[in-house]
């Protein structure tokens, strides 16, 4: 992994690290003005700096109500570091930079680069899209939830302006804060807000690479847009749909004949829909979590845990990742020597990132959720544990994921339980562009090689 030390051309890893907390303390000064406060009066430090971990790591998980513990300067504040936290430190801090007509090193081209997803060229042009495309799509999605907002009786018509342009940022860049306590529950069969949320989510999440490079081939028959896109970008729309069909499918298989069983056909489907989406580092709901299944629990778990795509807004061990080592596991099944996919053979340094990048995943989870159990009652047994097993396990993978669902575990958190949360989302929004940038970096050639010796596996 990047060493935090030396000078951050060298170690980009550093850069962002440093970018994240500075802007995580900025927002925690912030929310602790009184300009900030909402009816319920001031917010301690701890539970400040957990907002605004949260926001800058789009997460969504909350500590206190959103609607009343922040005035709509707080809301504003909110906003403004889900925003600046969705489309990448790095990435507005290099647009400045090349704003002011400050010449790039190669190495932090480089670094650029593999944030952007992209293979050099002319890093403002690409930079500039980021921005216009981010502010195109979460321009529709102001209006696909504005519209609705005039017909709801509790919300004055700036009120309704306010929370479609607060819901949209927060949708696009997959944070999952609402300015309703029930999160998008009341939203639970309404079409528009769900279908609007649901592509919010999906465009953000699928990641800017993917993004451009199907607006460079949008032209042609759906054969040559398909036949020009990159693999990276096939892969993702791909494991997307994957994702979302079979989500959907399980959702709605669990989830018959319980929270889903007073609902018609077309709602069932609606819900079963939108939170299929969600767990892809999003953080909405519209039906109480706590009041689901253990296996879809353990189905969202999952879906959590893989996440959006690389250089996306979301977090989480990306689609694309899950996606090669499948591929690898049925290339070797087939005994195939690297893994195919549309005429292109994927690197096996690309394969070997990914092992390495789930392994890390899986290491600081394990790691997270043992400390959470030890903060959370240690000597309670497991028999009157009531399923606090499940709850953190689902906290962890959730702050890890950037994701935001909680079964109502959040508020219960005592002050050591929050500090390893906020580790964890912190983690979890760097840790991944953070390992992959230091793994890309060239090898260095060994001056000797030791004999090979095999070791049984499986």
């Amino acid at each position: 992994m990047a060493k935090f030390s030396g000078r951050l051309a060298t170690y980009p890893a550093r850069a962002l690290f440093f970018w994240y907390f500075a802007l995580i303390t900025v927002g925690t000064s912030i929310l602790l003005l009184p300009v900030c406060r909402g009816e319920h009066g001031p917010i301690s430090v701890l539970d400040a700096a957990f907002t605004a971990t949260s926001a800058v790591c789009v997460t969504g998980l909350t500590v206190r109500s959103t609607a009343h513990d922040f005035s709509f300067w707080g809301q504003l504040a909110i906003a403004g570091l889900i925003q600046v936290g969705g489309i990448g430190i790095i990435t507005i801090t290099t647009f400045v930079t090349l704003g002011f007509g400050r010449k790039q090193s190669l190495r932090q081209r480089i670094v650029i680069a593999e944030t952007l997803g992209t293979r050099g060229g002319d890093l403002r042009g690409v930079l500039k899209q980021v921005f216009l495309v981010t502010a195109f799509i979460e321009g529709i999605g102001f209006v696909a939830l504005w519209i609705p907002n005039l017909f709801d009786d509790q919300l004055t018509y700036l009120d309704g302006i306010w929370h479609a342009a607060f819901h949209s940022i927060a949708a696009f860049c997959n944070a999952g804060f609402a300015l309703w306590d029930d999160n998008l529950m009341r939203y639970q069969t309404n079409v528009p807000v769900n279908l609007a949320t649901c592509a919010l989510l999906i465009l953000g999440g699928i990641g800017f690479p993917t993004i451009l490079d199907v607006r460079r081939n949008w032209r042609g028959t759906w054969w040559q847009r398909w036949d020009g896109l990159q693999l990276h970008s096939k892969i993702m729309l791909l494991g997307t749909t994957a994702l979302l069909v079979g989500g959907t499918a399980a959702f709605l298989a669990l989830e018959w004949d319980n929270v889903l069983r007073d609902l018609s056909l077309g709602d069932r489907l609606l819900v079963s829909f939108f939170q299929a989406t969600t767990p892809r580092t999003a953080g909405f709901n519209t039906v109480d979590m706590a009041a689901l299944t253990n296996p879809t629990l353990l189905i969202i778990m999952m879906l959590m845990f893989v996440g959006a795509g690389p250089c996306s807004t979301g977090g989480g061990a990306k689609v694309s990742t899950v996606s090669v080592l499948a591929l690898l596991a049925w290339s070797k099944f087939r005994g195939a020597a690297r893994p195919h996919l549309y005429r292109r053979t994927i690197p096996e340094e690309t394969t070997d990132r990914s092992v390495t990048t789930l392994l890390i995943f899986g290491l600081i989870a394990a790691a997270a959720l043992t400390l959470l159990l030890l903060f959370d009652e240690p000597n309670l047994p497991h028999a009157d544990s009531h399923g606090r097993f499940l709850d953190c396990s689902f906290e962890v993978v959730s702050a890890l994921g950037t994701v935001g669902l909680s079964t109502n575990t959040t508020t219960t958190l005592n002050a050591m339980e929050r500090i390893v949360i906020i580790l964890v989302m912190f983690i979890g929004r760097i840790g991944p562009i953070s390992v992959m940038i230091a793994l890309s970096r060239s090898e260095r050639a060994p001056h000797f090689e030791y004999p090979k010796e095999e070791i049984l596996i499986g």
